[in-house]
């Protein structure tokens, strides 16, 4: 008998509902993992741009805005044939340049505002600059802030109209080269002919004559290590280098003005 019931038991199937059977409840099958929903396109692109602006101007909300005005800044030390160390605070002469030329065919662009705040740099890129945007046939206004100094004093006098801020400097010096120098009579009259270049370039597209510009270049006395003239704020509107005292409203209030005339046909004068 005993027999008899192992028998049945072991025939009945398994998990069946008799009272007698014990049974186990089945094991719980595995879910599936849940995907997290998918992000609306365009959320990574707009997270990537807010990092970027934390990353590069510390700042979350960047305004966003259509202009007439081109900015153009020159900052740090102006960059030549010639790669300046990584650690130098450079602007590229090839990659201003070529921002000149488009806003001098983007037909949005009414005006360029040049702001400088330089040490100077290479004398050949610095007057390819400077040349640049003299012949720029749209309202250009320069603005000093911080230095305008060596090769960038062409850079601050080329525009139709400038301004310095008036804690601003300017330093007028001699040129100088750099590298191997030949002691020859043809190293000094190459000198000599490249100081000309910038003294007359500087003389033609401002208020100061050559002779007064080269005594300033030239003085002795007030630059603890070099010759020539730190020029701050007012003094060179007094120079004449200079047209006006301001910052960026001022600057901006007149580029305003020299657009409007341009609108109505009249020429701007330097």
């Amino acid at each position: 008998m005993p027999n008899r019931r192992i028998t049945d038991y072991l025939n009945r199937p398994p998990f069946s509902g008799s009272q007698d059977v014990p049974h186990t409840a089945p094991a719980e099958q595995p879910q599936p993992a849940t995907a997290p929903p998918a992000e609306a396109p365009g959320t990574e692109d707009q997270k990537k741009k807010v990092l970027d602006s934390i990353t590069q101007l510390g700042q979350t909300n960047v305004p966003q805005l259509e202009s007439n005005i081109y900015c153009l800044t020159i900052i740090g030390q102006v960059e030549g044939h010639i790669q300046l160390p990584p650690q130098n605070k450079t602007t590229k002469y090839e990659h201003i340049i070529p921002q000149l030329v488009a806003a001098e065919q983007n037909s949005k662009v009414e005006g360029v505002l040049v702001i400088l705040n330089t040490v100077g740099g290479d004398v050949e890129a610095g007057l390819a600059i400077a040349e640049m945007v003299s012949s720029l046939s749209k309202p250009v206004v320069t603005l000093v802030l911080g230095g305008g100094h060596s090769i960038g004093v062409p850079i601050a006098v080329a525009g139709d109209y400038s301004f310095i801020a008036e804690t601003a400097t300017m330093t007028i010096h001699p040129i100088r080269l750099t590298g191997l120098v030949i002691g020859v009579p043809q190293t000094f009259e190459y000198l000599d002919k490249m100081q000309d270049r910038v003294v007359s370039f500087i003389a033609r597209h401002s208020k100061i004559s050559e002779e007064k510009f080269r005594e300033l270049m030239l003085r002795t006395g007030e630059l603890t290590r070099d010759i020539g003239t730190n020029v701050i704020g007012a003094d060179a509107v007094k120079y004449g280098l200079i047209d006006e005292v301001g910052g960026l409203g001022k600057a901006l209030k007149k580029l305003n003005e020299l657009i409007e005339k341009a609108r109505s046909g009249e020429k701007v004068l330097q």
